[in-house]
């Protein structure tokens, strides 16, 4: 008589055993094959295999497998276990299935034509264990063969409930690899009605699913937003019991309320019904009601689960941004949470208030806490938290707490964590700039940095702080006198020197009249400082010291002492004793005419955006505040007299490089109002709010250039005498998020207005848009923005566009413009060094993975441009990667719904031929095709 046998399957725990007790991986090794050897022999074998045998060595296979062996027989007796009756068997069966079986293998179909059968059985377990499988595979085959199968399981009204939430399940995972699975009609409806399901398991998974399927297809499934509603209100008011069973430490359905929160911010504004505002309204009255209640218990899941249903509450709050009460309100519970003895509270609360102070409704309100917020700067121990609190006082920040907050951040950052300081020197000098009504105080700020924290100030900050002295005439005496003091100090930083060369270069003659700051006097004290100075620095004080012999003649024998000696010496850097030795003939050669031209002072730089907050937004991707809130109403302060760049020579390369140092992108309303404004007083007025937020030149004839946006998301897309249009735009791995703001230019209301969105089906299901509605009156001088919201759902060529129609002195306008929606714009910038780079780079080699153009400069070959060009284009520029320093590597994930897609780009220079070779490889050709053809002749 046969051993009665249970599922503890003595072999496999004896074998699992031996595995453990081996002293070195040779015994190991030896161990597996001989188990194999036996597997093998019994499967080959005359002997007919019972359940119980099969299960166990097909549960020692899978153990060998997760051992990290190959494994290439056995698959079969898996696949005989699926037609099992027994649990266990079946189980184990489906999970062989599951991680061993490739897509691609033979018995593909059998194992199909296994779950179908199981589909179809009356035993929910057997389903149960069919759809886990069908996910746990989750190919484009399991999708197309059950395509209809379980949508029908997931609506009918006999499947089980325990069922309906396996199904609900199973079609997300599908639904995330495949898309289009998911049917329509009159699907969509009985999809969307599961949220009205009385069984917790069936309407939390069809939450999630529904959650998707939004993002994809919002206009389809907004009738969601009326149920998700009432289901909401259902669970947290205290009036209906429903779900109030169901209870977490207290807290009603704690999981099922949060995704219902966040699938109702797939839609901004959530509803146009008044009635269905109300409520939803009321529901978060009533969340945030009950944050204010005493706890129900002092258990720490407790806290949690209100919390969590409370934060996700004031995420609904914040992106709807349109009922002032409940913004105050958030902000007021936020307050609270700041001086709360949890960390991730205080962590949370302070995460938040950021986005709450870009609200025109809670700025306001988010600036009494200011107080509290430059505590926890300070004071607290995690330094994740004072992070958050300093990008709170960035985002609150504004014309009237400026200083108060600029001065406490330079306060702080002398004992800062150093992983936050170059962060905060950013932020401080973006603060300083913006909101400088008196120049004098941002010299001040800036050379306060370079004191306190002089490592972490990039030259994007003091290239910027010398363009604002040169074009402002009014703070160059103030500004030569401050850095000539500030050089006086025994420990120096070297870029205080820089910036003192510079500036006593330029304007060291405004504060000579004073003995104590006489010319030989500052010729002295920055020589003292060469020796201890990098080689960059050092040739940036030889071209000073010319400029001093310009401004000062009675110090050239002085000067011309220090050439001499170091074009006689035998240097270790070529080019500083090659410059002293041509500065030194120039200045025994030339007449004082001709001196006095070649180094005359340097020209106003053109008013152009500042770099700094492109750079802190490199830093830190994605997690930099906005700073935007009111900038509108609060113009920049006027600038000096600017000049037209004239066609000097200048000397100094250092000086030069300066005119090339900027971003494309003028997020900060740095830019001077434009100059060709049209109409009356009324149009200035608009003029200066568009020019404050995108800087840009205002001319009567039609400006439209939509290739300058590959490299930026902000400024003005299309302007002619009639209407001005700017965007401003963010992206986060596959969604993006447009504000197109349209400006009238003219002294009438432009009736009619209807912007409309050409894109068709096809192209929707690659990139998704969608547009809010504008008001169909522009009025004179005013100012509307619309909002759009785009998700790539797989990677495409071309981009939108919006054809805007409207009658102006009753005539019909009507015009198309390209949105600045290409899809480099969901790369994400990626790091890698030389060896990383060129492993994948060969690995990407086959045909189809590559593209590559040769074409000739758009105008002369200008490098430092094109750099700038590819820091903008959304991928990761890459140095010290290629052997040829002149070459320009990037890297990049292109984020789509379906999946991700690396590229890598090569830009290689020529500069005889004055000519760029361009190389692209990615993992999809698509992809590799379009980024191409996106950056050929961009250079």
């Amino acid at each position: 008589m046969a051993p009665v046998r249970g599922d503890g399957m003595r072999g496999l725990a004896v074998f699992i055993s031996d595995i453990r007790n081996c002293k070195s991986k040779e015994a190991e090794v030896k161990r597996i094959n001989k188990e194999l050897a036996n597997i093998r022999s019994k499967f080959k074998g005359d002997k007919t295999l019972d359940g119980y045998q099969k299960k166990k060595y097909v549960c020692k296979l899978l153990f060998i497998f997760l051992l990290g062996h190959d494994i290439d027989f056995g698959h079969m007796e898996a696949v005989n276990l699926l037609s099992s009756n027994k649990y266990s068997e079946k189980q184990i069966g489906y999970l062989f299935i599951s991680v061993l079986v490739n897509t691609n293998s033979d018995l593909i179909r059998l194992i199909i034509q296994s779950i179908k059968n199981d589909l179809q059985s009356r035993n929910p377990v057997h389903v149960n264990l069919a759809l886990q499988c069908i996910a746990n595979i989750g190919s484009r085959d399991m999708a197309e063969s059950f395509s209809n199968e379980i949508p029908k399981l997931l609506v009918s009204g006999d499947t089980m409930d325990v069922v309906k939430q396996s199904a609900a399940l199973c079609l997300l995972r599908l639904f995330r690899s495949s898309p289009d699975i998911i049917p329509g009609g009159e699907w969509t409806s009985r999809i969307i009605h599961l949220l009205n399901d009385q069984h917790m398991g069936v309407v939390t998974a069809a939450t999630s699913l529904i959650d998707a399927l939004v993002k994809c297809n919002p206009d389809e499934y907004k009738g969601c937003v009326n149920l998700a509603v009432s289901r909401l209100s259902r669970i947290v008011t205290a009036s209906y019991t429903d779900l109030q069973d169901y209870t977490y430490y207290f807290v009603p359905a704690p999981w099922l309320s949060v995704k219902l929160l966040r699938l109702l911010q797939n839609y901004n504004p959530v509803t146009e019904e008044a009635g269905v505002r109300a409520r939803l309204n009321e529901t978060l009255e009533t969340i945030l009601n009950k944050a204010q209640e005493p706890p129900k218990s002092k258990k720490v899941q407790h806290s949690n689960a209100k919390n969590a249903v409370l934060f996700e509450a004031i995420n609904l709050i914040i992106h709807s941004d349109s009922e002032p009460n409940l913004l105050v309100r958030a902000c007021n519970q936020l307050g609270q949470f700041l001086s709360n003895r949890e960390t991730n509270l205080r962590y949370l609360a302070l995460e938040s208030m950021c986005h709450l102070a870009t609200s025109e409704f809670s700025h306001e309100e988010v600036k009494k806490h200011q107080e509290v917020v430059i505590l926890s700067m300070k004071m607290e121990k995690d330094v994740s938290v004072r992070q958050m609190a300093v990008d709170l006082l960035y985002a609150m920040c504004d014309r009237g707490n400026a200083e108060e907050i600029v001065q406490e951040m330079l306060n702080y950052l002398e004992t800062a964590d150093y992983s936050i300081r170059e962060e905060m020197v950013l932020k401080v000098a973006i603060l300083a700039e913006k909101y400088a009504t008196d120049y004098t105080w941002y010299v001040d700020v800036i050379l306060n940095l370079i004191r306190i924290a002089g490592d972490y100030v990039s030259e994007e900050v003091w290239y910027r702080v010398i363009q604002i002295v040169i074009n402002r005439e009014e703070v160059q005496g103030y500004a030569a006198k401050t850095v000539f003091e500030a050089l006086q100090a025994p420990a120096c930083h070297e870029n205080m020197v820089k910036v003192g060369g510079y500036i006593l270069g330029e304007f060291g003659n405004l504060i000579a009249g004073d003995s104590r700051s006489a010319p030989l006097v500052q010729f002295k004290l920055l020589h003292s400082k060469y020796h201890l100075c990098s080689p960059m620095t050092r040739a940036l004080l030889l071209s000073t010291y010319i400029k001093f012999i310009n401004l000062f003649p009675e110090i050239r024998t002085n000067i011309q002492d220090v050439f001499r000696q170091h074009s006689n010496l035998r240097s270790a850097d070529a080019e500083l004793q090659q410059r002293a030795s041509e500065y030194l003939q120039l200045s025994i050669v030339a007449s004082t005419d001709v001196l006095a031209t070649v180094l005359e002072e340097m020209p106003s730089f053109p008013e152009r955006e500042s770099s700094i907050l492109a750079v802190l937004k490199k830093k830190k991707p994605g997690r930099v505040p906005e700073n935007e809130i009111r900038e509108s109403k609060s113009p920049a302060p006027t600038s000096g007299p600017g000049s037209v760049l004239q066609n000097n020579v200048h000397v100094n390369n250092s000086h030069s490089k300066l005119n090339n140092s900027n971003a494309n992108t003028d997020l900060l309303g740095l830019s001077t109002p434009p100059a060709n404004n049209v109409g009356s007083n009324s149009n200035s007025t608009l003029i200066d709010v568009l020019g404050d937020i995108y800087g840009s030149n205002n001319n009567s004839s039609a400006v439209y250039n939509t290739k300058k946006f590959l490299f930026k998301n902000n400024g003005v897309l299309f302007e002619n005498e009639m209407l001005q249009i700017g965007v401003k735009s963010e992206f986060r791995q596959n969604l993006g998020r447009l504000g197109l703001f349209y400006g009238n230019k003219t002294q009438v209301p432009l009736s009619n207005f209807n912007p409309v969105l050409q894109w068709s089906a096809e192209e929707t299901l690659k990139l998704n848009v969608q547009m809010k509605a504008v008001e169909p009156t522009l009025e004179a001088g005013a100012q509307i923005q619309q909002l759009l919201t785009a998700e790539c759902i797989e990677d495409y060529a071309d981009a939108p566009t919006i054809e805007i129609s409207f009658r102006y002195n009753g005539t019909q306008q009507k015009f198309s413009i390209k949105l600045p929606l290409s899809v480099n714009k969901f790369f994400e910038p990626t790091e890698m060094n030389a060896e990383s780079f060129f492993a994948r780079w060969k690995n990407l080699s086959g045909e189809q993975q590559r593209s590559q153009k040769v074409f000739k400069a758009a105008q002369p070959l200008d490098l430092p441009g094109a750099r700038n060009k590819l820091m903008g284009f959304g991928m990761q520029l890459l140095d010290s990667v290629d052997p040829n320093p002149d070459n320009m590597v990037c890297a990049g994930i292109i984020h789509t719904q379906s999946q991700q897609v690396g590229c890598l780009m090569r830009l290689e220079p020529n500069k005889q031929a004055q000519m760029f070779r361009l190389t692209v490889r990615a993992s999809k050709e698509t992809v590799t095709r379009e980024i191409c053809d996106l950056l050929a002749d961009q250079f």
